[in-house]
C-alpha cells in the first residue's frame, strides 16, 4: 500500500513522513512540513492575512521558530551603542532601512507591510520588493526594534538592519546559484546539439537503427538535469501560483518546457516521432541567460544606497586632552566611526575620509565633495567651514569638531531618501501590474485555441505552434519596465548632486511650464555687501546705526543679515526678539524698540519713503538709516533662464524691492517679476497663478522661510546642501548649489517619462505582433525563447541607457 505524500502548504516542501501538523486556511485544513511552518502560517491566518496565499507567485520561505538565541539577538539591537550605526532619530519618532531575506514577490512585500501595519507604535512600513529592503518609521515609546523583527520572523521573513557589505554577499550567493544553474544546463545542452545536430544533417545516415535509438536515450538522460534542475525556478513559481489560484508569467514557461519534455521521452520509448531534446535544452538555457542578465541588471541598479554607505570610514583618529602634571597632554586614538559623540574632536590626515559632519576648528585643505554634489573639482574648506562624512582630505591635516552622529549624517539621510524616491510606483506602473495578471490568462486560452486549431489542420505541427504560442508572449518585460528606470533616473541625480526627497517629483517635472524663482541666494549668489548707509538721525553715527543693525540681524538667517555680522558689538545685548518671516526683526536695546527689515514693511505708517533701500532701521516709529546692499546674479543664472523661456514661463517672487527685483529680471529677461512679498504674499501668488492659468508650477529657492511657498507649488526645489536636508520643505534638493541642475533634472524627468512610455510601448507591441505570428505559425520554439528574453533584456537595457550623461 503505497502512502500518499503531501507538501507543506506554506513552504512547499515534502512533508515528512509521521508528522501530522496542520492549519486551517480558508475553511480547509492545510498540511505543514515543520512546526516553524505551522506558527507563521498561523500567525498570518491570526492576523487575517490569508490574502498573502491567494497573491503570492512563489513558494515562502521555510519557517523557523524563533528560538531563545535569536530572540535575544534581535533584544540586542536595542542597545542605544548599536542603534546609532544604522537608525536616524527625530524626536521620538526613529527610522530604519531592514534588509529582509525570503522575499521572492510583491504578495511577499505586502504581507509584511499588512503585518507590520497592525503593530502598535508603527507610524509607516515601506517594503521595496525589488531591492529586498523595509523603510520603517515606529514610535520609540511604544514599540522596540526587536518587537519589529521579531513580527517579520513570525510571518517566515529574517530582517535585519541594512548594511551595504552584507547585501552584496548575499547578491553574490545569487550570483553564484545562477551561474551553476546556467553551466550545467550550457555544458550538457551543447552535448546534446552536437548529437542533435549529427542527426539531422546525416552524420549517423549509415548507423544502424539501434544505435540511433541509443543515441536518443542518451540526449534523453542528459536533458534531465536541465529540465529538473536548470528550470526548478520556473517550476515552483509556477506551482506555487497555480496553488493560489493565480497565474504568474512562470505558468506558460513550465507548460513549454514540460510539454516538449514529456513528448521527446515518450517518442523515445516508444521509438516513434520525433524527439526534440536539443529544443528543450536551448529554450531552458536561453531563459536561464535571460534571468540571469536580469537579475544581474536589477542588482546594478539597486546598488545606488548600498554604494553610498560604503563611503562611511569604519575608523577615526579622536583627540582627547589629558591633564599630566599640570600640563594639557593631547592624546589620539583610534576608534569605530560609529561611536564619535557630538562634540568630538577627530584629526584627519590628507587623503583619509571624514569620518562624521562637523566644523573644522584648525587646518585648511581642499575636499572632495564629487560623492554628494557631483562636482568633481574639490572644494576649498578652512577653519569654522562645515564639512560632511564620506567626503575625502585632500592635502591638509584638519582637525573637526563632530557636530552630527553618525546616524543623522548628511550622508545618512542621503540613503534614506534614496530609498524613498525609488520605492514609488506611478499610476502607469500600477496599471500595468493589473493588466499583466489577466494577461497570462488571456495566453493560456490563446493556447489552447491555438492547439484546437492546428490539430485539425496541422496536426505535426500543432504541439510546437502552442509551445511558441505559450512562450513567446510571456509578459515579462511589463514588470520591469518602470522600476528599472526610475532606479536609474534616482542614481544618475544623485550622481550629478541631485537629491530627490519626493516620489512624485519624476513624474510631475515633465507637465511643469511655470519656473518660479527667488531671487536672493537663487538667482543671486546670496552674498550681500553693503555698499552704502544714510544716517536719516541726527544723534546716531554710522557706527553706532551699524551695530544696533548688526545686533538685531544676528537674530536672522536672511541672506541680507549675513553683512552686518562684521559690525557686531557685543556689548549691546537685544531682548524681546521678534523675528517676522520674509519681513524683518524687531527687538527691544536700552528700553528702545528698533526694527529693521524691508522699507515696505516698516515704512508704510511714516512719512519717510524710501523704497529704493534694501533695508531701512527704525526706532519707536522714526527712521534711523537706510542701508543699500548689492547682490551679484549667479553666472550658471542666464543660460538657464535662456533655455527655460523657449517653453516655459519663468518669474520671480522676492521680498526684496520691486525696483531691485525689476532689475534683476530686466537682465536674465525673465518673463515676470514681483517684489516687496512675504512668504504668504508668495504662496498666495502661486495659488493665483494655479486657478487663472491652470499653471503647473515649480518652485525654486533657497529654502530659508520657504515653507509655505515650497507647499503651494507642484515641485519646490531648494538651493545648497544644508546638514539637516530630511527637515526641508522641498520635494528636491540641489546639492550641488548650481542653478544648471533644474535643467538636468528636467531633461531627467522628460527622458525617464519616455523611457517608461518606450518600455510599455516595447511590452505591449511585442506581444501584440508577436501573438498572431504565433498562433499563425510563422515563429518556432527556438525564436520565441530569443524573443521572450530579448525583450526582457531590451526594456533593462534602454533604462539603464539613463545612467548615461
Amino acid at each position: 500500500m503505497s502512502l500518499v505524500k503531501e507538501n507543506c502548504f506554506h513552504c512547499d516542501e515534502l512533508v515528512p513522513q509521521g508528522i501530522k501538523l496542520s492549519v486551517t486556511i480558508n475553511n480547509k485544513a492545510q498540511p505543514m512540513c515543520c512546526i516553524g511552518c505551522q506558527a507563521v502560517a498561523q500567525t498570518i491566518v491570526d492576523n487575517n492575512l490569508t490574502q498573502y496565499y491567494a497573491v503570492r507567485t512563489e513558494p515562502a520561505h521555510k519557517g523557523s521558530a524563533l528560538v531563545p538565541e535569536q530572540l535575544q539577538k534581535n533584544q540586542l539591537l536595542d542597545e542605544a551603542v548599536l542603534q546609532n550605526e544604522f537608525i536616524y532619530q527625530d524626536d521620538n519618532i526613529k527610522e530604519a532601512i531592514l534588509t529582509v531575506e525570503g522575499i521572492s514577490c510583491a504578495a511577499c512585500a505586502w504581507l509584511i507591510e499588512m503585518q507590520l501595519g497592525k503593530q502598535a507604535g508603527i507610524e509607516s512600513i515601506n517594503v521595496n520588493a525589488t531591492t529586498q529592503r523595509a523603510t520603517v518609521k515606529w514610535q520609540d515609546n511604544k514599540l522596540a526594534l526587536s518587537k519589529i523583527l521579531n513580527a517579520i520572523e513570525e510571518i517566515g521573513y529574517h530582517a535585519l538592519p541594512f548594511k551595504a557589505n552584507e547585501v552584496e554577499q548575499r547578491n553574490k550567493i545569487l550570483s553564484k546559484t545562477f551561474i551553476k544553474r546556467l553551466g550545467i544546463s550550457g555544458i550538457l545542452m551543447m552535448q546534446i546539439m552536437m548529437i542533435a545536430v549529427g542527426l539531422y544533417f546525416g552524420a549517423f545516415a549509415d548507423m544502424a537503427e539501434h544505435n540511433k535509438v541509443y543515441l536518443r536515450w542518451v540526449s534523453f538522460c542528459l536533458a534531465i538535469p536541465i529540465v529538473s534542475y536548470g528550470a526548478l525556478p520556473f517550476y515552483i513559481g509556477a506551482i506555487n501560483a497555480l496553488k493560489m489560484k493565480r497565474l504568474s508569467m512562470d505558468v506558460p514557461v513550465s507548460i513549454a518546457i514540460i510539454l516538449a519534455f514529456s513528448a521527446s521521452a515518450w517518442a523515445t520509448v516508444t521509438e516513434q516521432g520525433e524527439v526534440y531534446f536539443e529544443s528543450v535544452s536551448m529554450f531552458t538555457f536561453l531563459l536561464l541567460i535571460g534571468k540571469f542578465l536580469e537579475f544581474r541588471a536589477r542588482s546594478h541598479a539597486a546598488q545606488v544606497s548600498a554604494n553610498l554607505l560604503k563611503l562611511m570610514p569604519m575608523t577615526a583618529t579622536r583627540i582627547t586632552h589629558n591633564d599630566s602634571n599640570n600640563q594639557q597632554l593631547i592624546k589620539e586614538e583610534l576608534v569605530a566611526a560609529k561611536l564619535l559623540n557630538v562634540g568630538d574632536l577627530v584629526r584627519v590626515k590628507p587623503g583619509e575620509t571624514i569620518p562624521a559632519d562637523g566644523i573644522i576648528t584648525q587646518g585648511c585643505s581642499h575636499i572632495n565633495e564629487a560623492m554628494l554634489s557631483g562636482e568633481q573639482l574639490p572644494v576649498n574648506k578652512s577653519t569654522n567651514d562645515t564639512v560632511f562624512a564620506g567626503t575625502v582630505n585632500g592635502d591638509g591635516n584638519l582637525t573637526v569638531q563632530v557636530k552630527q552622529p553618525s546616524n543623522q549624517s548628511f550622508l545618512s539621510q542621503l540613503i534614506r531618501l534614496s530609498e524613498q524616491s525609488q520605492a514609488h510606483k506611478p499610476k502607469l506602473a500600477r496599471l500595468s501590474d493589473k493588466i499583466a495578471q489577466y494577461f497570462v490568462a488571456i495566453i493560456l486560452v490563446t493556447a489552447v485555441a491555438t492547439a484546437l486549431y492546428w490539430q485539425q489542420h496541422l496536426p505535426e505541427e500543432a504541439f510546437w505552434i502552442t509551445l511558441s504560442v505559450l512562450v513567446a508572449t510571456c509578459p515579462c518585460a511589463l514588470s520591469l519596465a518602470t522600476p528599472t528606470a526610475l532606479t536609474c533616473a534616482t542614481t544618475r541625480l544623485n550622481r550629478d548632486g541631485i537629491m530627490i526627497k519626493s516620489a512624485h517629483v519624476m513624474e510631475t517635472i515633465p507637465s511643469i511650464n511655470y519656473f518660479a524663482f527667488d531671487k536672493t541666494g537663487t538667482l543671486t549668489t546670496g552674498e550681500f555687501v553693503i555698499e552704502e548707509v544714510n544716517v536719516n538721525a541726527s544723534d546716531y553715527s554710522k557706527t553706532q546705526v551699524l551695530a544696533i543693525a548688526a545686533a538685531l540681524e544676528s537674530h536672522s538667517e536672511h541672506p541680507l543679515a549675513k553683512p552686518f555680522s562684521q559690525y557686531r558689538d557685543f556689548n549691546l545685548t537685544v531682548e524681546q526678539i521678534t523675528v517676522a518671516s520674509g519681513k524683518g526683526v524687531t527687538g527691544t536695546l536700552n528700553n528702545k524698540q528698533y526694527s529693521i527689515g524691508k522699507p515696505s514693511w516698516l515704512l508704510d505708517n511714516l512719512k519717510e519713503k524710501n523704497s529704493s533701500a534694501s533695508c531701512v532701521l527704525v526706532c519707536d516709529n522714526k527712521l534711523i538709516a537706510s542701508f543699500y546692499l548689492v547682490d551679484q546674479i549667479r553666472s550658471d543664472a542666464q543660460p538657464l533662464i535662456s533655455q527655460l523661456n523657449k517653453d516655459k514661463q519663468t518669474l520671480m517672487l522676492s521680498g526684496d524691492s520691486q525696483l531691485a527685483c525689476e532689475k534683476i529680471a530686466l537682465q536674465l529677461a525673465l518673463n515676470d517679476c514681483h517684489g516687496d512679498l512675504s512668504a504668504t504674499d508668495k504662496m498666495n501668488m502661486l495659488i493665483k497663478l494655479q486657478k487663472q492659468h491652470d499653471a503647473k508650477i515649480a518652485m525654486v529657492g533657497d529654502g530659508v522661510n520657504d515653507s509655505p511657498v515650497f507647499g503651494a507649488a507642484h515641485v519646490s526645489m531648494a538651493m545648497g546642501c544644508g546638514t539637516d536636508i530630511a527637515k526641508s520643505g522641498a520635494d528636491v534638493i540641489l546639492l550641488n548649489n548650481q542653478l544648471t541642475s533644474v535643467a538636468t533634472l528636467a531633461k531627467v524627468a522628460l527622458k525617464t517619462k519616455r523611457i517608461i512610455f518606450q518600455n510599455y510601448l516595447w511590452a505591449f507591441g511585442y506581444n501584440a505582433i508577436v501573438l498572431p505570428l504565433a498562433v499563425a505559425g510563422f515563429i518556432t520554439p527556438y525564436m520565441a525563447v530569443i524573443g521572450m528574453s530579448a525583450s526582457s533584456i531590451l526594456v533593462i537595457t534602454n533604462s539603464l541607457r539613463l545612467l548615461k550623461k
